[in-house]
């Protein structure tokens, strides 16, 4: 599962070069609503008044989740790393909990406002590439920013996705709708963009990289992580989830040449250990806690 979500970086900065971004994730979003349809047309069918009724929300959800972590990423993939866009994005639980705080009253403990501030420390150890000269003259790679931005868009898509009107439609035909609307939203800048540009995928290796993206990064990965939901349960696979900065750095590594610096490093353990702080439920940490104690007593 991790490996699926990863390869989204790591294929979109390789198809960086020879797609250009509103049309790569046009074509990825539009194959992976072709693909799911056969086994989302039923439960589209069945709530169809509902899916109108909230056009809107799966509209504002196309946009953060398709358009914005779709195009947004490819545009930023052209000026930064895989490595940098996979580190920056794991932030993103922590800023889904600061979203919450700020728009549905969400109480946050002092466990959580540290895991916060440390996860933030981190991504911008990474935007800064780890020297405060770059920070405090603010010469920041756009790319950077970009993915940052996006990180906070793909919050804002995982709020809205907790929506109690959207409950009850099924995973995989609210999925394939919201597909559909992100391609939708995307279409208008993709026909400008190759009416300017005179450039539409030709070549073997640009139409793997989008059916990679469409089946891995997309159909894939998403049906990976809900199936893992039904089998562990959701505590245990958002675990799972911890295990994408490896996976995208080292592929990219592997596949892109990319090279590990230490601001990465740096980067890295600052925001899993605020993501850790903020996310893993306080249970998990008393057991813990419960086990040193009664180590040390066993020692006794």
């Amino acid at each position: 599962m991790p490996m699926f979500f990863s390869s989204n970086l790591v294929i979109g900065r390789a198809a960086a070069t020879t797609v250009e971004p509103w049309t790569l994730a046009f074509l990825r979003w539009l194959l992976a609503f072709v693909i799911l349809l056969p086994f989302a047309w039923q439960g589209i069918r069945d709530h169809r008044e509902t899916l109108l009724r909230e056009w809107k929300v799966i509209g504002v959800m196309a946009f953060f989740g398709m358009w914005i972590c779709g195009a947004g990423v490819y545009f930023a993939l052209k000026y930064t790393t895989a490595s940098n866009g996979t580190l920056i994005y794991t932030s993103s639980p922590v800023l889904i909990l600061l979203l919450e705080w700020i728009f549905r009253g969400r109480r946050v403990g002092g466990r959580e406002a540290l895991g916060i501030v440390l996860a933030v420390v981190g991504v911008v150890t990474i935007v800064v590439k780890g020297s405060l000269g770059t920070l405090l003259g603010l010469r920041l790679n756009a790319g950077d920013v970009l993915i940052a931005l996006a990180a906070l868009a793909w919050a804002g898509y995982s709020v809205l996705l907790k929506r109690k009107a959207l409950a009850d439609i099924p995973t995989l035909s609210l999925f394939a709708t919201l597909a559909l609307a992100g391609a939708i939203t995307l279409l208008p800048f993709t026909i400008v963009e190759i009416a300017e540009t005179g450039r539409f995928p030709a070549s073997g290796a640009a139409w793997m990289s989008i059916f990679g993206l469409a089946v891995s990064a997309s159909v894939l990965a998403f049906s990976t992580f809900q199936y893992g939901i039904k089998i562990v349960g959701p505590a245990t696979t958002g675990l799972f989830m911890y295990l994408l900065p490896p996976y995208g750095v080292l592929m990219a590594v592997i596949f892109l040449g990319e090279d590990l610096k230490l601001y990465h490093v740096a980067g890295f353990v600052l925001i899993m250990a605020g993501v850790i702080l903020a996310t893993v439920p306080r249970a998990l940490f008393e057991r813990a806690r419960a086990k040193v104690a009664g180590l040390r007593r066993a020692r006794v």
